[in-house]
């Protein structure tokens, strides 16, 4: 046998039982609390069911109750004219519900009967005949329609067959309540017969064997028999208030105990509610502990239960979501949304995740915020969202930055240290873990927190590793800012500038340039870092020239030298003398000779072998520049600036090539070298 079915059967046996065999007072305190609680579970679970089916056996713990009630009513009565102690909880209620005044007490049971006769009992069975009635009477069309669905194909067989099953149960259920209500009436019928007999009897008892005169007597027994009278009525009110829930919101293939038992134990908050309720009722006059360990037991079950249903809620929401992420990969339109490649993505191991979070005190996320607007600033042009996410497979201190899904590049950091850099004036060297800044790929060295202050001290240049990241995503956004560039992009710049300058938009594009043109000239200017924030100057110049050529890179250079004073500012600093390299007029000569113009642009066609030596003349000449500290600029005739650079990048990134008509007037320079070969 199943724990339900020993459970059920013993509380059935203890109602026959306290029929025949006298129970003392102690045991009655603890049954009628009992009962008290088994009223409150069968009235929340009432409340709380989704739908009425849920407590299909409601009928039958209608009677189960109800037979269970009326034991203890007989049980309290047999104690009452036998020894006129029928227990705590019956003294109690008696005595303190009823202000130990007969009166009172009389007037607050009456009050208690009417209630229960005529508010919950007369309309629970009103409302449950009804009900019924209106049930049976849709049973035809609710299987005609069932058997219109079967036959159009919106359900199959076995759909069908659980719906005409629902059907049946709804009609037995409420079917049952209608005769069931009876029950609740009739208990209440008894209860008020058996407290007129408690009340005549015990009055008799007293004053026959006790001695008592029969004021006292009736005082006495009247006290107890309202006491007994409300331990009855209190959860008889309760059901019959379930009952009327119930049949204004029937059966399922299972043992009635185990549906029994998991439809009145089986919602974690009304254990609780109810183990709540216990433990205050025993802070009234009431045996404390025995309710107080009747509300500690249901607020125990509730917690167990609740627990149990969590971890299997998860595994199921885990299956739901599993089931459905495979049906979402089966259908083919999502393979779309796989194609989708994010500009720029920084991925980081789990020991980064609190740099990024920022309920961790991470301001990561707002300094990747900063370097789009730094750029933006810097370069004119608008930067794609920096997509951030975590990544297992790295290891924990290790991060990756992405180029339209491609890694370019990856750094390490430890989280608990320091980033301390030599600048080449450090008074005294001072320990750490060697490593390389990820940017500028310079030694350096890891230092603790308490080493910081020193290291400033020496001449250190100290980072923390929010900044070592921030920096090395800055410089690789400029580094391909240039390819970040889409068209859409650059209707959006055009946009902008039409808001204010319509004329010149509507006279340029798409007139004289298109889209892609105008994308590829601000894509120049941006691989050499050259600022596209004057937008309007840059269209101005295009205007200009555009009716002569559409070669982008020609079109960029006259942008170039339209841009000359930006151009001066960002390399050339005022009231001083810029150290630079010049080009040979010879090596001009030839890089101008091996200039081959087609449709698609124009390339080089130079000898390698004088390729070779105009590189090494080039990195000569920039050594001299590195070692004064200088930037390593080459200044060309302005003919010749895009071929040289053209020929240059490949070998030296950071090369800047300069024609003399990007230069301002009042810029001084200094020539330091010039490139040749022999």
């Amino acid at each position: 046998m199943k724990k339900g079915d020993i459970g059920i059967a013993i509380y059935l046996l203890c109602a026959v039982l306290f029929f025949i065999i006298p129970i003392p007072n102690f045991l009655l305190d603890i049954m009628l609390a009992f009962n008290i609680a088994i009223g409150l579970i069968v009235l929340f679970n009432a409340l709380f069911v989704k739908e009425v089916l849920d407590m299909s056996f409601f009928p039958t713990l209608l009677l189960f109750t109800t037979i269970f009630r009326i034991s203890l009513n007989v049980s309290s009565t047999r104690l009452i004219l036998t020894t006129g102690n029928p227990g705590n909880v019956v003294s109690t209620f008696g005595g303190f519900v009823g202000g130990n005044n007969l009166v009172i007490g009389a007037i607050v049971f009456i009050v208690l009967v009417i209630i229960q006769f005529v508010v919950i009992n007369k309309g629970s069975e009103r409302v449950a005949e009804v009900t019924a009635r209106f049930t049976l009477d849709a049973m035809p069309g609710k299987q005609m329609a069932i058997d219109a669905d079967l036959n159009t194909g919106v359900i199959n067989e076995a759909q069908a067959r659980e719906r005409r099953n629902k059907i049946q149960q709804e009609s037995s259920f409420f079917g049952a309540m209608d005769g069931a209500t009876k029950y609740v009436k009739g208990d209440a019928t008894a209860g008020l017969i058996i407290t007129v007999i408690n009340l005549a009897g015990g009055t008799v008892m007293g004053v026959m064997n006790q001695g008592l005169d029969a004021m006292s007597a009736l005082q006495k027994y009247g006290v107890l028999t309202i006491g007994d009278g409300l331990c009855s009525q209190i959860p008889s009110m309760l059901i019959s208030l379930a009952t009327g829930i119930l049949v204004t919101k029937a059966s399922k293939e299972s043992d009635i105990g185990d549906i029994l038992v998991s439809q009145l134990f089986g919602i974690p908050k009304v254990l609780y509610i109810v183990g709540g309720t216990m433990i205050i009722l025993g802070f009234t006059p009431l045996n404390f502990f025995l309710f107080l360990t009747f509300g500690i037991t249901f607020i125990v079950a509730g917690y167990s239960i609740q627990k149990n249903s969590e971890v299997k809620a998860i595994e199921e929401e885990a299956e739901a979501a599993e089931e459905a992420e495979g049906e979402e990969i089966r259908k083919p339109e999502n393979v779309i949304s796989l194609l989708q490649v994010d500009p720029i993505e920084l991925e980081f191991g789990y020991g980064i995740i609190p740099l990024a979070d920022a309920n961790q005190g991470g301001d990561l996320l707002d300094r990747v915020i900063m370097i789009r607007r730094q750029v933006a600033l810097e370069l004119g042009t608008i930067v794609p969202v920096i997509r951030m996410r975590d990544n297992i497979q790295l290891n924990p201190n290790q991060y990756i930055i992405k180029i339209k899904g491609i890694q370019v590049t990856e750094g390490e950091i430890l989280f608990d240290h320091y980033m301390a850099m030599n600048p080449g004036t450090v008074e005294q060297e001072i320990s750490g873990i060697p490593t390389i800044e990820p940017s500028f790929h310079l030694p350096a060295i890891w230092i603790t927190e308490s080493q910081r202050e020193r290291a400033e001290s020496f001449g250190y240049t100290v980072v923390d590793p929010p900044s070592i990241i921030a920096t090395h995503i800055t410089e690789v956004v400029k580094t391909h800012i240039a390819e970040l560039l889409s068209r859409q992009d650059v209707q959006t710049l055009i946009d902008n500038l039409k808001e204010s300058n319509s004329v010149l938009v509507d006279e340029l594009v798409p007139k004289l340039l298109g889209i892609g043109e105008i994308q590829k000239v601000l894509q120049n200017l941006l691989r050499e870092q050259i600022s596209i924030r004057d937008l309007l100057t840059i269209f101005e110049c295009l205007a200009d020239h555009a009716q002569t050529t559409h070669d982008t890179d020609v079109l960029t250079e006259y942008v170039r030298q339209s841009l000359k004073r930006s151009i001066s500012a960002k390399y050339f600093p005022a009231n001083e003398t810029t150290s630079v390299v010049t080009l040979d007029p010879k090596v001009e000569q030839d890089i101008m000779g091996s200039v081959k113009q087609t449709e698609q642009g124009a390339y080089l066609t130079i000898d390698p072998e004088k390729t070779k030596a105009i590189m090494n003349s080039v990195e000569e000449e920039v050594a001299k520049l590195e070692n004064l500290g200088n930037n390593p600029i080459i200044v060309t005739s302005p003919i010749v600036r895009m071929y040289f650079k053209k020929l240059t990048e490949d070998y030296i990134k950071d090369l800047i090539v300069v024609s003399y008509n990007e230069i301002d007037n009042n810029v001084e320079l200094q020539s330091v070298g010039m490139v040749t070969y022999k």
